[in-house]
């Protein structure tokens, strides 16, 4: 059975090790911070009246969904290098060069946790132009909607591993 690796998402041990020690502060030493700083809010009175208590309490949530989120993603992916093309196929983890609406760019196509600290901008395969190019290979051109409608066309230039 071979796997499907466009519903895959795919990180490097590096970017998983940053993500599990992300996690791991969130639910561990995270959690107690956030306990602390609304419990000493709340010891502040009046808690209808209580920027400090209610900013916590906002905070704590984002810090629980980004606790949800990781541990979704992580539960989720596999760790390693994706498979790559050898004839320049686009698929998730390359650095792809497109010709966009008449301007050349290159990005990564992937996830942002992929991408780490990388200066390129981060597309997922999943957005209407990552799915457009997915499985293109250079030369091919092809177009994707735009969230207000509009067709753009893209042209694939080439396609080659991330390393980050």
């Amino acid at each position: 059975m071979t796997e499907n690796t466009s519903n895959v998402t795919w990180l490097t041990q590096e970017a998983y090790d940053r993500l599990k020690a992300e996690l791991d502060h969130l639910s561990g030493d995270g959690r107690v911070e956030i306990a602390k700083k609304i419990e000493e809010a709340r010891l502040e009175g009046d808690l209808r009246e209580n920027g400090g208590y209610h900013a916590a309490k906002e905070e704590q949530g984002k810090q629980e969904a980004r606790i949800r989120q990781l541990r979704s993603l992580l539960e989720n992916t596999h760790v390693g290098v994706p498979p790559m093309s050898t004839d320049g196929t686009v698929v998730p983890g390359s650095v792809v060069t497109v010709e966009l609406a008449g301007e050349e760019v290159v990005f990564l196509l992937g996830s942002r946790e992929v991408g780490g600290d990388t200066d390129l901008d981060v597309y997922s395969e999943k957005s209407p132009l990552g799915a457009a190019i997915l499985g293109r290979k250079p030369g091919e051109s092809t177009s994707y909607e735009a969230p207000n409608g509009k067709r753009i066309p893209v042209k694939v230039i080439g396609s080659k591993p991330f390393r980050s």
